[in-house]
């Protein structure tokens, strides 16, 4: 039993190329310093910043929008520059930034480098996501991104730990650390990543669904309005969840820190063997379909009664079970629509769609707690998981 464990747990993470692993380590020490987004709200609502749940919503949404239009000038450069020169300026860029924004004092500042941050920040992903693509193979794809999601999550549940008792000493501190580790993050793609000369040809590829661009594919349209309101539900988890534990469960910062990274540790044990034994066995909608239906339950489970730490417990757990089952298969569905001239399109616009969740998410968020509620919050946020799920099954085809 344990032999045939280990051989499955061996053969999913086999066949992956060097660079793809690269990517993974970059991607793991970069996100190894995730400490600022789990707890911007905790920070702008302490004692020593002194803003409300509203004002603290309306910086996440600046986060957004700052990801949403970094995101969609990212894609553009992938597409002209290739995706080696984006990640580099993006992961540069963005340490600085997490250093600046960390001694803003005044609410106006803090707006203004929160929106510069997310800008530079957000550039990094489509050029990252294009990278994956270039230097996997299409039978491995899916356990290609599913890997480079391991080490965020892997590096998000070091950063959230760290976070949670870092911020009980200084909350100056996560922001120097956030910074150090995407600075890393460029200096070791620097030193282990060769340029590739990237010019990706303008001929149409075999592949049949694929078209010319993004924002003329009808049904990749509809995936990406889609995304976009499962994503703002799913924000909740790292800006009003963290709030919610803290000023409903009454639970210490460590001990959320603690329950934020058990998100990354179930998806570094589980997410790849998942993806090992499901990939290629059914369409890519139906993994998403059904893991955005648990997100769902996840957090209607939040107002269920009985003791609190066993609620929080079960509803991270369920909540990483769909993230695992939907996630890695979006990122295959909107690859497999791609030709190599417009993968930075695809890549920006899906990106922009969980952006601009990081907008309305948390602001919608936010006032729908602090004027109805916590309870509430959820039952709107389990519902738009349900409703969402059921529009990819409907609307929604490979």
């Amino acid at each position: 039993m344990i032999s045939a464990t280990a051989k499955t747990y061996r053969n999913a993470f086999t066949g992956l190329s060097k660079e793809t692993w690269l990517l993974s380590l970059i991607m793991l020490i970069n996100r190894s310093g995730t400490m600022v987004i789990p707890f911007m709200t905790l920070y702008l609502t302490s004692p020593e910043m002194g803003y409300s749940v509203g004002e603290a919503g309306i910086v996440f949404g600046l986060f957004g929008a700052g990801a949403f239009s970094g995101a969609w000038l990212g894609g553009r450069l992938t597409d002209k520059i290739g995706f080696y020169p984006v990640q580099l300026i993006a992961l540069s860029g963005g340490g600085i930034l997490f250093m600046i924004l960390g001694q803003m004092n005044t609410y106006p500042l803090i707006c203004l480098f929160t929106y510069l941050l997310s800008f530079v920040n957000e550039a990094f992903r489509p050029a990252n996501s294009t990278a994956i693509a270039f230097y996997s193979k299409e039978e491995n794809r899916t356990r290609s991104y599913a890997l480079n999601r391991l080490a965020i999550n892997l590096g998000w549940a070091v950063g959230s730990g760290l976070g949670g008792f870092l911020a009980n000493i200084n909350y100056e501190l996560l922001f120097w650390v956030d910074g150090c580790t995407n600075i890393g993050a460029a200096v070791l793609m620097w030193l282990v990543l060769k340029p590739v000369a990237y010019k990706p040809s303008a001929r149409k590829g075999s592949n049949s669904v694929a078209i010319k661009s993004a924002y003329k594919d009808k049904v990749y349209l509809i995936f990406a309005v889609i995304t976009l309101l499962f994503a703002s539900c799913f924000f909740q988890l790292f800006n009003n969840l963290p709030l919610f534990f803290e000023k409903e469960m009454h639970f210490s910062k460590p001990f959320i820190g603690i329950l934020m990274s058990a998100n990354g540790v179930i998806i570094a044990l589980l997410e790849m063997v998942l993806i090992y034994k499901l990939e290629g066995r059914r369409q890519n909608i139906v993994y998403i379909t059904t893991g955005v239906f648990i997100v769902g339950l996840s957090f209607l489970l939040l107002n269920a009664p009985g003791p609190a730490a066993v609620v929080a417990s079960g509803m991270i757990f369920l909540v990483t079970i769909g993230e695992i089952l939907s996630m890695p298969f979006m990122n295959s569905y909107w690859i497999a629509r791609t030709q190599p001239s417009n993968r930075g399109q695809y890549a920006a616009l899906y990106t922009m769609a969980w952006s601009a969740a990081q907008t309305l998410g948390p602001m919608g968020g936010a006032q729908i707690a602090q004027h109805w509620g916590f309870s509430n919050l959820w039952w709107i946020t389990g519902g738009l998981c349900i409703i969402a799920a059921a529009a990819f099954k409907h609307f929604v085809r490979n």
